[in-house]
């Protein structure tokens, strides 16, 4: 064998050998709940389909529900993302790293409700993640935030007082995010924050409870403000039906599904780094 062909024969293998690694590593996590009406994209189906529970998503993949409908995202970190009614988000990049228990997640919501709870790094402080709206990024420091992008964020805005009917908020891209927790009292956990970036501006929200409201492209965020009981329990429901105690569980541990992500979900570390692609 010549050493031409030899190199070729070297290619080859190498090419079969690695991209199958890539395509495991684009496998982020699986639609753990899935209520009513909830279509994904997959690698598998690439075409919006009818969501099954314990389906497997990668980054890329569109996720969108419709009126009633939620589901709920358990991510290889243990990170949840629930995505409720009318909404529309993907996973734009995953990393994850068994071996020093960090993560790293990016999302984008282009409409609906959601909610983000951090997984393992939430202990640890070493979470570098971030979700995008329409019209701001927000900068998470381990922790559990809600949102909503669209009519709902300027309904919820008005009933806090914060806007009036005559406020020109855009009703396609107007974004309510909240800060969660854990707050000032949390033991053993690191405390919740987040940054909003909005333009060229930076707005920190570092207690549980604080809002902000950004009403469009182009127009300057309102607040940080505390966000009433009611308004809590508004996003809530926008974030129902809620899983079915005994009904709905979230991921177990399933050797199979560890070997077909890439990576070690139960935290043994075989090292190996699930990557997300930009």
């Amino acid at each position: 064998m010549t050493s031409i062909t030899r190199k070729v024969a070297l290619v080859a293998a190498l090419s079969v050998a690695i991209v199958p690694a890539i395509a495991l590593a684009q496998n982020v996590g699986i639609t753990a709940v899935v209520r009513n009406d909830v279509r994904v994209t997959t690698a598998a189906n690439p075409v919006l389909h009818k969501a099954a529970v314990r389906e497997r998503i990668a980054i890329g993949n569109d996720i969108v529900t419709g009126k009633s409908s939620m589901t709920q995202l358990l991510l290889l970190d243990k990170t949840s993302f629930t995505v409720g009614a009318n909404a529309r988000v993907k996973i734009d990049r995953f990393v994850f790293d068994p071996a020093s228990d960090a993560s790293s997640v990016s999302a984008s919501v282009a409409k609906g409700a959601f909610r983000f709870m951090s997984g393992r790094a939430l202990k640890k402080g070493r979470e570098g993640s971030s979700i995008k709206t329409p019209v701001a990024s927000i900068g998470i420091r381990g922790t559990i935030i809600e949102g909503v992008v669209g009519e709902d964020a300027i309904e919820i805005a008005r009933r806090e007082g914060i806007i009036d009917r005559n406020n020109t908020a855009d009703p396609e891209t107007a974004s309510l995010i909240v800060l969660r927790g854990p707050g000032r009292n949390a033991q053993g956990v690191q405390r919740g924050a987040i940054d909003v970036t909005v333009g060229d501006q930076v707005i920190p929200l570092e207690d549980a409870g604080l809002a902000l409201f950004v009403p469009g492209k182009g127009q300057a965020p309102i607040g940080p403000f505390t966000l009433s009981q009611r308004g809590i329990i508004s996003l809530r429901d926008l974030l129902g039906p809620h899983p079915l105690p005994g009904r709905d569980r979230t991921f177990d541990r399933d050797p199979a599904t560890d070997q077909q992500f890439g990576c070690d979900s139960g935290g043994q570390s075989q090292g190996r780094v699930c990557l997300g692609f930009d």
